[in-house]
């Protein structure tokens, strides 16, 4: 009977190139974590938004009051203002995610969704001083999940699939923020355009640089965002 050694299996699996998409992301078997890992925080800051007082208002986002407050505009896309809220949050998640987790890699979707919250904060602020209209405050997760359904219309796009259900999606729910109240559609635009770029960008780079363009084209979409909400906040005197 044969016996290999575990050193020299070890070094046959490293040097092994693993599977990965026409989008340079690994093939995983198994679990969308980083998917899983978002819904189990949510659900978690959820729980201590009911238990712990004060929780809330110490994370939540209220952007003429915390203006260049970046921990908070991040933190907020954790918090949900009641059980439907978070459920109905959650559950688009799941429906999104793992697409998009299995096309880029669990890095970088896991940095697409923190950008798209980011991105959902900063349009608050950036059409609020349009608009004149400060809303006092803001939480949820749709920002960064409508983040998503623009990285899935840019990855969509890119691998020639159809991309008629996901500009329905899209619409549907654009059309909802603005004609349900108390929905920060404002957030919605935000989230969706930056993620619509920064997916374009993992998207369309050439395979050579495809791992150069998964740490550089965050830092510039980034950079821009907070151009934009510097600019945002001086023009509000802020």
């Amino acid at each position: 009977m044969g016996v290999q050694c575990v050193d020299c299996v070890a070094e046959a699996a490293a040097q092994t190139r693993q599977p990965r998409t026409v989008l340079g992301g690994q093939v995983r078997a198994g679990a969308p974590v980083v998917t899983i890992t978002i819904i189990v925080i949510n659900i978690a800051a959820y729980v201590l938004q009911q238990v712990v007082p004060g929780f809330t208002s110490h994370w939540i986002f209220s952007p003429r009051i915390d203006s260049h407050d970046y921990v908070r505009m991040l933190s907020t896309a954790f918090l949900h203002a009641s059980i439907t809220h978070i459920g109905l949050n959650m559950v688009t998640l799941w429906f999104v995610g793992p697409f998009l987790e299995n096309a880029l890699g669990r890095i970088r979707y896991a940095v697409l969704y923190l950008v798209c919250a980011f991105g959902g904060s900063v349009g608050v602020v950036v059409i609020a001083q349009l608009t004149h209209s400060w809303p006092s405050g803001v939480v949820g997760a749709s920002g960064a999940i409508f983040g998503l359904f623009g990285a899935v219309f840019a990855v969509m796009r890119r691998m020639g699939g159809d991309i008629r259900s996901i500009l329905t999606l899209i619409v549907l729910n654009l059309v909802l923020g603005f004609v349900v109240a108390n929905i920060s559609w404002q957030a919605h635009v935000g989230g969706l355009v930056t993620g619509a770029v920064l997916a374009a960008a993992y998207a369309y780079a050439p395979r050579k640089w495809q791992k150069a363009t998964a740490w550089v084209a965050p830092i510039v979409v980034v950079a821009l965002l907070v151009l934009a909400l510097r600019a945002a906040y001086a023009a509000a005197g802020l």
